[in-house]
């Protein structure tokens, strides 16, 4: 961390134990210079950085003071307890709902699950598109290698190396994003009738994944903070063919495995020889000091297919994915060929020149600290505007908050009065198969900050007390 970053981690912690407590005046800029023996331009940052996190605020010719932190007021949703023996249920065609507006720019859409436009480097990018252009010897109208573009997968190797990968480039395959390498994945590993461990609640694309490909999806209890328990694996390692885990920030919990149960997770599934398919498309993603390691980062058997992308930190529309499927490379290859024999070569050529101009580290840093910001945000007008009762995530990284209300509340049939608001959220509903979540919602907090949108979600917990 940087000087500015550890002075204000070291007030945060203050404030946290109670040391400093809400209300209370903060040290002048020249006291706290004084004292730490830094520059006063050093306590000034550290200051914004305390107020971007909600721990402080300013207030004009008198200072800053700590503020309450909505996170101290609201306590985290509940984990999930989805039923072993469940009857599917409809979802009432919530998804086609969802996404029948979802490119409307009239709607404040709190509905998707990835960051809006503002927050990609599109000028770069576009340079690096038309660099492309210019390195691939058919100017990009070829065919590319089968297992994928290769400076594509050099600088993912390459970045592996933030989570203690040990990638090399004939160990990745390209995808058209992740969910086609989950796709794949479903199709090397898994017939119809086979069973698949989800986390419950998952993104609903991978539900509904599973169900068009005839495989029976087992729900497993999640916790909003650390995500699967091992032993809720092992309890029920008898009925699983397959697993399939978000483990850095699911979509739409937020939730985080602790690196201790990602390493016992791994153990567990290889002695009883079940792959473990890994989506860690959120992963770059994170609000810590450090990238969490996935779940791959463990794997000595080749039994963890990781998955990847760069859908949802530079650009979505490119679809640019990749995967590390271990000892299941030449399935995943062989299927590959069969359904798409090569990828895009242009747009994989030119996210590996982004990646190995050095600017991928600079771009998800300012993109982490509006994200971080936004969360706190967000949390703070769920706090101040939702009905008493209400419960909220505390994602560490990602961009999705996930919000329970009291028992009783619908909000899946909230849903078309809200969007006649000009406001569009998931409803819990989507996330599962089964009778559970109808009072939760995903919101996206991966949109720019402004009084519009705090007013929308104002608008938005007036109906929700209704």
């Amino acid at each position: 961390m940087t000087l500015y970053q550890e002075l204000a981690t070291n007030f945060e912690r203050l404030i946290q134990k109670g040391s400093l407590r809400v209300g209370d005046k903060m040290p002048s800029i020249r006291t706290v210079s004084k004292e730490y023996g830094v520059s006063k331009n050093t306590v000034i940052q550290a200051y914004l950085v305390l107020e971007s996190r909600s721990c402080i605020v300013s207030r004009p010719q008198a200072g800053f003071f700590v503020c309450e932190k909505a996170y101290l007021r609201l306590p985290v949703p509940h984990a999930s307890n989805p039923s072993n023996n469940p009857k599917e249920q409809a979802d009432d065609g919530l998804i086609g709902k969802v996404f029948r507006n979802f490119i409307n720019k009239e709607i404040t859409q709190l509905s998707l699950s990835v960051p809006d436009e503002s927050f990609f480097p599109v000028a770069r990018l576009n340079k690096c598109l038309q660099k492309a252009t210019q390195t691939l010897s058919s100017g990009g109208t070829g065919y590319d290698d089968i297992q994928g573009n290769l400076l594509l997968r050099q600088n993912v190797a390459k970045w592996s190396f933030t989570w203690g990968g040990d990638l090399g480039v004939d160990d990745l395959v390209s995808t058209s994003g992740a969910m086609h390498a989950i796709s794949l994945a479903f199709m090397a590993l898994t017939k119809p009738g086979d069973r698949i461990a989800v986390e419950s609640p998952v993104y609903f694309g991978i539900l509904q994944l599973a169900k068009n490909m005839g495989l029976k999806v087992i729900e497993l209890p999640t916790h909003p903070v650390t995500g699967v328990d091992p032993d809720d694996v092992k309890a029920r390692i008898g009925e699983i063919d397959i697993c399939l885990l978000v483990s850095n920030f699911n979509n739409p919990l937020g939730s985080c495995m602790p690196e201790e149960n990602k390493k016992a997770m791994v153990q567990l599934l290889s002695r009883h020889g079940i792959p473990l398919i890994e989506d860690d498309l959120y992963g770059d993603v994170y609000f810590g000091p450090n990238r969490p390691r996935p779940c791959k980062a463990f794997d000595e058997e080749g039994m963890v297919l990781w998955c990847g992308s760069v859908s949802k930190t530079l650009a979505p529309g490119y679809r640019v994915g990749w995967m590390a499927p271990g000892r299941f490379l030449k399935d995943i290859l062989k299927l590959k060929l069969f359904h798409s024999v090569s990828g895009t070569a242009l747009t994989q050529e030119a996210i590996g020149h982004f990646l190995e101009s050095g600017r991928y580290e600079k771009h998800l840093a300012q993109m982490r600290k509006k994200l971080y910001a936004n969360s706190l945000q967000f949390i703070r007008a769920v706090g101040d505007y939702f009905p008493e009762g209400t419960k909220v995530s505390r994602p560490q990284g990602g961009f999705v908050l996930w919000v329970e209300l009291e028992k009783g509340k619908d909000t899946g049939k909230l849903f078309d009065r809200l969007l006649s608001q000009g406001i569009s959220i998931a409803p819990g509903r989507m996330f599962t198969l089964q009778n559970q979540f109808y009072h939760c919602m995903r919101l996206n907090y991966g949109l720019p900050w402004s009084d519009k949108l705090d007013q929308q979600l104002y608008r938005l917990g007036q109906i929700l007390k209704e």
